[in-house]
């Protein structure tokens, strides 16, 4: 009876438990398979993605408990006592999963990412000359390097834009706003790029900024709009990176085996680019590994000291959720039975 009344409900202490367990695992699938599509595209293999739709765990308890005398009179000895507990617990784990194809693979590969979202980014605090180097091909025609198609180095002026709009950023001299959309319209709000009043030790650095991107110096709030060139003395264009892209420079990082280079397995590593994401190869996965994927009978991992690295995969997964776009495919429908 203690059983039975102590045990009426499991569902409330599971969710501390499950709830984590759950998440760390989706969590951890999702950084293996973006790890394993950057190693994928040195060896000119697609890029492939699957998502965790729907978790439903279902839980079942029974107790049972049973007490039996069986007493003859003129028979001691066939006397029988019987007593027994039963106790059943069981978990009905349904996970769902649904292939990135088609018209949404396109999208979430190929799709750029919007300027006003790495902007904003920006404006929020996140380190200017990181995030426009990992997310921008050019800046009002200032060209930043490349390592797919023909590798490139970036243009010295594109560098020292970068680290002037970083002061500037960290100052509170770069601001974002956008304007509401039309209501007949399905076009978005314009995105805004405004350059505040900053202390007079900045001052070089705003005037230097807006040389480079040759904006007129009477101005303090741009047009941000993705293209390759400005159509105006009030715009600034920013021609901002698809997935695909970004996955393709990235994977300059990855070290591969010597011998699948010599035996060309795989692509080499463009000595024109210096790489944001350095990704190991070895027999063995380290203890010193942050994240760590199998490929090829080899280990491919991310040093767990390495920030610069680990920053850029963080940014690049929050990119991959951002581009996604269009509607998410219905997951099947799940019937829970109840008792």
């Amino acid at each position: 009876m203690a059983l039975l009344v102590g045990c009426q409900s499991i569902g409330p202490v599971t969710v501390p438990r499950d709830r984590v367990r759950y998440a760390d695992a989706i969590t951890a699938s999702t950084r293996e398979q973006m790890l394993l599509n950057l190693v994928r595209l040195r060896y000119l293999e697609p890029a492939s993605f699957i998502d965790v739709s729907s978790v439903v765990a279902s839980y079942t308890f029974g107790a049972d408990g049973r007490l039996a005398l069986d007493a003859q009179p003129r028979a001691r000895v066939n006397d029988v006592v019987g007593f027994g507990v039963g106790v059943n617990v069981s978990e009905s784990p349904t996970i769902s999963y649904t292939p990135v194809t088609g018209e949404r693979l396109a999208n979430t590969l190929l799709r750029p990412i919007p300027p006003e979202t790495v902007f904003g980014l920006i404006a929020a605090g996140g380190r200017a000359d990181f995030l426009l180097r990992m997310t921008c091909q050019s800046i009002n025609g200032l060209r930043n390097a490349g390592a797919g198609g023909a590798p490139r180095a970036s243009d010295a002026d594109f560098d020292e834009l970068l680290q002037r709009l970083s002061r500037l950023a960290q100052s509170g001299g770069l601001g974002l706003r956008r304007l509401p959309g039309d209501e007949h319209s399905e076009a978005p709000g314009l995105a805004k790029l405004s350059f505040e009043p900053v202390d007079e030790a900045l001052e070089p650095d705003r005037r230097r900024v807006f040389e480079l991107l040759r904006l007129p110096p009477e101005r303090t709030e741009f047009n941000l709009i993705y293209g390759g060139r400005p159509r105006g003395d009030g715009e600034v264009a920013v021609l901002t990176r698809s997935l695909q892209s970004m996955l393709g420079d990235l994977s300059a990082g990855v070290e591969v085996p010597a011998d699948d280079l010599a035996q060309g397995r795989a692509t080499g590593r463009p000595a024109a680019v210096s790489p944001l994401l350095r990704v190991h190869a070895s027999a063995e996965v380290p203890a010193e590994a942050a994240f760590a994927a199998r490929y090829r009978d080899r280990w491919f991992w991310i040093d767990d000291r390495d920030l610069e690295s680990k920053r850029t995969f963080m940014f690049l997964l929050i990119f991959a959720s951002v581009v996604e776009s269009g509607a998410v495919p219905q997951a099947p429908l799940l019937t829970i039975p109840t008792r």
